[in-house]
Parts: structure tokens; C-alpha cells; sequence
């Protein structure tokens, strides 16, 4: 378990594992639902991935409100790449940026949670009332994540091309030649 402790990057420990424990922690507190399930090793994981469902929601939905409404303005994605070159600091700090992101997410999850919880007690059911809406909801989420993901490789390796011509023009040389 160590082991695989000490392989979480930094990244992944701040924006996955710490968010889900916090989730973890005060959803036990709202809900009187052990959401670890109790045991340390599977804990760890659920916590990881109750995380990584919080990030993915503040990458999906949190920013892009963000930018509507103009509370953030994010660089340009090409110049964030070529400052990132020169500023190796840039990309601690983007990681710090996305901590923000996930923390405002993991707030809005919670009071989604407790809201949840509100209308259960109302309604007098228990939680496995609202268990089937979770896959489709959680299909969803990761298709879209899925999504930004491909598109942001795509956008890492166009800009790679761009900048190192010797690539870009074998490639246009070998498209011509094959058509």
C-alpha cells in the first residue's frame, strides 16, 4: 500500500485523493453513510476516485461557468505551452490553480450532497432510491472527460508540430506523397 502511496504524483494527490477524502469526511457528517466503506485499502481507492469525480466536475462544469461569467480569464493555451518552456514555475502553478478548481467543486458537491440528503429524509427513502440515476450521470461525466482530455492531447501535439517545422513538414511531405 505504501508503495503505491508513494507512486501518487503530487498532482494527483491534491486535485484526486485529498478532495475525496475531505468528500469522504463530511458526507459521513451530512449522510450518516460511511462512504468509504469502511476497510483502509478500499477506502484509499473510493476516496481517489470520489476525487477524481469532483475534479473532472469542476474541469467540466466550475470552469467553464468561471469563464462565462468572466471570473476567470485563462491565458491562451498555445502561450501557456511556450511559457511553460521557459518558466518550469508556470506549470506548479496551474497545478495549485486546478487545486482551487477541484476545492470549489468539491463545495458545490457538497451541498449538492446535502441537498440530496434533505430530499431523502422528506421523502423518507434510503439512499439506493437514488443509485440508479449515479451510473448514467457517472457515463457521462467521463465521456466528456474523455472528450476535453483527447482534445487537450490534440492541442499538445499540434503545438509540438507547429513549433519543431522539420516534423510538421515531413508530415505535409508524406500526406502530399500519399494521396
Amino acid at each position: 500500500m505504501q508503495q503505491l502511496i508513494d507512486k501518487i504524483s503530487s498532482y494527483n494527490l491534491f486535485n484526486y485523493l485529498f478532495p475525496g477524502v475531505i468528500f469522504a469526511a463530511i458526507g459521513l457528517q451530512i449522510t450518516d453513510v460511511d462512504l468509504t466503506g469502511g476497510h483502509l485499502a478500499f477506502g484509499v481507492f473510493m476516496c481517489y476516485f470520489y476525487g477524481l469525480i469532483i475534479s473532472r466536475l469542476g474541469s467540466l462544469l466550475v470552469e467553464p461557468i468561471l469563464k462565462k461569467v468572466s471570473i476567470i480569464r485563462p491565458a491562451d493555451y498555445r502561450r501557456y505551452i511556450a511559457a511553460s518552456k521557459e518558466d518550469p514555475f508556470i506549470e506548479t502553478l496551474s497545478e495549485q490553480n486546478n487545486s482551487y478548481r477541484t476545492l470549489i467543486s468539491l463545495c458545490l458537491v457538497l451541498l449538492c450532497l446535502h441537498g440530496l440528503e434533505l430530499m431523502r429524509q422528506a421523502m423518507d427513502k434510503d439512499w439506493n432510491t437514488f443509485f440508479p440515476f449515479t451510473l448514467p450521470l457517472l457515463f457521462v461525466l467521463f465521456v466528456a472527460a474523455y472528450r476535453k482530455q483527447t482534445d487537450y492531447i490534440k492541442k499538445r501535439i499540434d503545438k509540438c508540430l507547429e513549433s519543431d517545422s522539420g516534423i510538421h513538414s515531413k508530415e505535409n511531405k508524406d500526406e502530399t506523397h500519399n494521396t
